[in-house]
């Protein structure tokens, strides 16, 4: 089947699907079928209310908040049930799932997939790689990559978990001593270390997708299951990408840096072993602006006054939904992904519940350049998740090619790309027009 028309047929089946579900509740409800959705819709709202409350308050009003986060929904199903309306709303519900599913595949065949232009060059001689023992759990054991990357001709410099090191000036030594090749065998902070040497000095950089989440080797399309497959690369089953790199202040980043309530909550000495207690218990404060100095953003023509919190990337991040961990298209666009965020009430959290990065609480633009203003001299900021404090203002700027990143040549590539539905060009493509 063509990918045209596997594109059409999705297209028609996402729409058919969608007044499928529609169909049901009419013909199960009659004409109570709009107060079925009236009281879903108002279940969700209710729900993002008490989530805001839960998150934002303390004392009574997050109990409350916690109460109504639970009882919205228990409600909505105690009324389908009463009604034994539940076996259709179910149908429904199963209906308009399938249909997102389909409408995501047909839109995801309809996007033009960038890839970044692959260089075939020889394999190196010199290669150094970082590895981080405590990374992904012992990954670099796990894995046996020590005794891999060394029977490949690779030089290991292993670190010492229970000493700090400077992993650039080791990086800095290695190119000193005739590396021909970086690469690091950890998480996103050490990566994006070892990148900015191996830019400056133009070496080829190797990641080894051997940490926790591993966001830049998921973009880089790496095998994330496997990290042993990462060091094809090599030998002469590797091959180069030239792609941007974040900077901020002179420091590099890899993925992103955070400002706001994110970057407050990370320099907390608790937060590494109690996250969840340690939000809850800074969220209050810092929504409602009683601490934490008050961030101002400058990015091209846009202007962000007092947002809670601002997410830089480098390249911009797709996602239909601010929850979800999206991910990048390219890495190669020349352009920093900005994100800000601003919520003063339940309102605005349920609107953003509701349509996600299209809410008006929401401010996203791409730009070469972004610069973060504060009333204070200092700012926290969480750099590839590590917390450090940078003098204000802070600019961040993308570097358009700076990085050699040497891939195996058989990888298993990125995942797609979910970006938001778009139901006048799922109409179209569902026409047949330009599904092509």
């Amino acid at each position: 089947m063509s990918g045209p028309l596997r594109t059409r047929r999705y297209a028609r089946a996402a729409l058919l699907c969608a007044a499928s579900a529609v169909l049901v509740l009419v013909l199960a409800a009659g004409l109570w079928s709009p107060l079925i959705i009236v009281t879903g819709l108002a279940g969700l709202l209710l729900t993002a209310a008490g989530v805001w409350w839960l998150v934002a308050h303390r004392g009574p009003v997050r109990l409350l908040g916690g109460l109504l986060a639970l009882a919205a929904p228990a409600t909505v199903i105690a009324i389908y049930a009463s009604g034994d309306l539940w076996p259709d709303v179910l149908a429904a519900l199963l209906l308009w799932g399938l249909s997102l599913g389909c409408a995501r595949q047909a839109l995801h065949r309809d996007r033009h997939t960038h890839t970044s232009p692959a260089v075939a060059t020889p394999p190196p001689r010199r290669a150094v790689l970082i590895m981080n023992p405590k990374s992904g759990g012992g990954k670099v054991a796990k894995f046996d990559l020590l005794r891999r990357a060394e029977a490949l001709g690779a030089r290991v410099i292993l670190l010492d978990p229970s000493a700090p090191q400077d992993v650039a000036a080791l990086a800095r030594q290695a190119v000193e001593d005739g590396a021909d090749l970086l690469g690091v065998a950890g998480g996103d902070g050490t990566q994006a270390l070892v990148a900015a040497i191996a830019a400056e000095h133009d070496l080829p950089f190797l990641v080894v997708s051997a940490g926790t989440r591993n966001h830049f080797a998921m973009d880089l399309g790496l095998d994330r299951t496997d990290p042993s497959r990462c060091l094809d690369a090599l030998t002469d089953a590797g091959e180069e990408l030239r792609i941007d790199l974040g900077d901020i202040d002179g420091r590099a980043f890899v993925n992103t840096v955070s400002f706001g309530t994110y970057a407050e909550i990370v320099q907390s000495p608790e937060y590494r072993d109690a996250k969840t207690a340690t939000a809850l218990a800074n969220l209050p404060d810092l929504l409602v602006g009683a601490t934490g100095p008050r961030l101002t953003a400058q990015a091209g023509k846009h202007r962000m006054d007092a947002p809670q919190a601002i997410l830089v990337s480098n390249n911009p991040y797709t996602t239909a939904d601010l929850m979800e961990a999206g991910r990048r298209p390219r890495l190669d666009s020349g352009l920093l992904g900005v994100l800000g965020i601003k919520v003063t009430g339940a309102a605005q959290a349920a609107d953003v519940a509701l349509r996600g990065g299209r809410a008006e609480a929401v401010t996203s633009v791409t730009v070469p350049e972004v610069t973060v203003s504060a009333d204070a001299d200092s700012i926290p900021v969480a750099v590839d998740g590590e917390a450090l404090n940078f003098p204000t203002p802070v600019r961040c700027r993308i570097r358009p090619g700076a990085l050699r990143v040497r891939v195996p040549r058989d990888r298993p590539g990125a995942p797609p790309v979910t970006g938001p539905l778009d139901w006048r060009r799922l109409y179209h493509l569902a026409l047949g027009e330009n599904a092509d």
